[in-house]
């Protein structure tokens, strides 16, 4: 979790144009944001492993920089742009791909997507504020944005 101010737990997935304008958006304003993975794989197939990724990171400390890192250029997702991004990051890369690729993390990244699913979020992004769902571009009018 990141930030100060009102909880935010956003539903999303880095393959998602609106879910990093929505990031963006996010970081301009005084709340504390919890990101929770919901990859869309009909619409969006490079979005499990980002999310791997960004779970992976996380293992080394650096879940917020690699989150940064995927939102800012959601074009390069696949396997040398995420190693590249993990080198820049200062992160062990062999230790990286290693977790990306574990029974751990996607495991992680499923019971996250699970979650979702069972709390009826149906699309990206979503996010609970004050424990009410708002999915898809609601997420900013309920904020008052």
């Amino acid at each position: 979790m990141r930030g100060d101010g009102r909880l935010v737990i956003v539903y999303g997935d880095y393959e998602c144009p609106f879910c990093a304008v929505l990031d963006q958006r996010l970081a301009e304003l005084d709340v504390r944001v919890c990101f929770r993975h919901f990859p869309v794989r009909s619409s969006h197939p490079r979005a499990w492993p980002a999310a791997c990724a960004a779970e992976a990171a996380a293992e080394q400390g650096a879940f917020w920089p690699m989150h940064d890192a995927l939102f800012a250029d959601q074009g390069r997702l696949e396997d040398p742009h995420l190693w590249s991004r993990a080198e820049s990051l200062g992160l062990d890369v062999e230790a990286f791909d290693a977790a990306r690729r574990s029974a751990a993390v996607l495991a992680r990244v499923k019971a996250s997507f699970r979650a979702g699913v069972s709390c009826g979020v149906v699309t990206t992004p979503s996010a609970f504020l004050d424990g009410v769902l708002h999915p898809g571009r609601d997420v900013l009018a309920a904020l008052g944005t």
